[in-house]
């Protein structure tokens, strides 16, 4: 099952940004006039432009106050916030000198974060909006009186500084928005990736449950054909011959019972919680069980208290494939190591086999392929898929002295079914 995302919407991103650029913008606009009336630089009307300032400054924090609500944000409220941001910033401009203030090419700037924002409705009214504040600035503002060389002097700076803010802006949101473009391919990338997995394991669920249905009718036509046998041949080796191949018949439709009903039961099993140790020392007893001719030396490497977990009938069968997948590479000699940190429980299997060859390691895991020349391939795709499912991972390695080693690496808890 896909895991879901946590994602703030892009509209609800963009507008903590804006408000980020809001602030540092009136703390600039605000030093500035702060400096001009300090230094007595230029006759303007304080008070008009302090108010314009105040109400700049509760609009951010009102902006920030509603950003921290769960309700969810508009295109139509993003762009209102544009317009108040470009009014706000002609009536400063009408305080101080209409259109021969050189800030009046900040205009471009939250034009230019609506047209890689907003839809080009938004971009395009918001356009107009600009282009009318601006007509208006050219005939009606107040002006500052100002000897011509000191206006011109002051005209050249603040150039400078209007281009700097803009240009530093523009950057901000450009780099920011490049990013969170990045971050969602890659998500999206990730998803996509997640759904062809579901794909193959609903593609191999299917054809293990048609495959059990069509095999249930001979093997049961199997059972009775043993039973009339031994009913009607007395030979001792005989009937020790029949029973044994009746209990392997019987352990087969046990297996396609199991397969059928795994899924639902998986769903319905509560699980106890138990120290990861005491799992993976009834893991290894019944493996050795099924695999008598296989030899492994077991070694604790965690210190401290030992974790605990609460392991679904599919991850303790994911570890039991690995370790085949091991003991078919070379039964003798096998090394299981069992470590932890404050994270994860990380569990290692070496084999002493050939390892894994370079040329096919990126194939290894994949549904149908294998390495052995029999089987479906199948194991170690279902063990990875198992262990992903409960938040872990899977991996091979050619080890340096030879041999494979598998790492098994769980977070610390694990449970079956952990995106859901």
């Amino acid at each position: 099952m896909l895991a879901p995302v946590q994602l703030l919407s892009a509209t609800r991103q963009n507008l903590w940004r804006l408000t980020v650029i809001r602030t540092l913008v009136l703390a600039a606009q605000a030093g500035s006039v702060g400096i001009a009336y300090l230094f007595d630089l230029l006759p303007l009307p304080w008070l008009p432009l302090a108010v314009t300032l105040g109400v700049s400054m509760v609009l951010c924090v009102m902006t920030a106050i509603r950003l921290r609500t769960s309700w969810p944000v508009t295109e139509l409220e993003y762009a209102v916030q544009l317009a108040l941001d470009m009014l706000i910033h002609s009536v400063l401009l009408y305080f101080s000198g209409g259109s021969t203030n050189p800030f009046v090419s900040y205009y471009l700037v939250p034009l230019t974060i609506a047209a890689v924002t907003l839809p080009w409705l938004y971009s395009l009214t918001l356009s107009g909006l600009a282009l009318v504040s601006y007509t208006l600035l050219l005939v009606q503002f107040y002006p500052m009186g100002t000897f011509p060389i000191a206006r011109e002097n002051m005209q050249i700076y603040g150039m400078w500084l209007s281009f700097a803010l803009a240009a530093a802006v523009i950057t901000f949101f450009a780099a920011k928005m490049a990013e969170e473009l990045r971050r969602q391919e890659q998500l999206r990338a990730e998803r996509r990736e997640e759904g062809l997995h579901d794909q193959q394991l609903l593609a191999v669920a299917t054809q293990a449950a048609g495959a059990a249905h069509e095999l249930g009718t001979p093997l049961a036509t199997m059972s009775v054909l043993i039973k009339e046998m031994r009913q009607d041949h007395s030979d001792p080796l005989l009937q020790e011959d029949l029973g044994v191949l009746q209990e392997q018949v019987q352990q087969c439709k046990q297996t396609l019972q199991q397969l059928v009903r795994a899924a639902e039961a998986n769903r319905r099993l509560v699980i106890d919680e138990q120290d990861v140790t005491d799992w993976l020392d009834q893991a290894l007893n019944r493996w050795h069980l099924m695999r008598p001719e296989a030899s492994y030396r077991f070694q604790r490497l965690g210190q401290g208290t030992v974790p605990s977990l609460a392991p679904p009938p599919d991850l303790t069968q994911a570890l039991l494939n690995l370790l085949n997948n091991a003991a078919d590479a070379c039964p003798e000699g096998l090394e299981v190591h069992l470590g932890w940190d404050a994270e994860e429980i990380c569990i290692s299997i070496r084999d002493h086999g050939a390892g894994v060859p370079p040329a096919i390691a990126e194939q290894i895991g994949k549904p149908f392929f294998t390495t052995k020349g029999k089987g479906f391939g199948l194991g170690l795709f279902l063990s990875k898929a198992s262990v992903t499912r409960a938040g872990g991972s899977v991996k091979l390695y050619s080890h340096e002295e030879g041999g494979t080693l598998t790492e098994l690496r769980l977070p610390r808890g694990a449970r079956g079914d952990k995106h859901e």
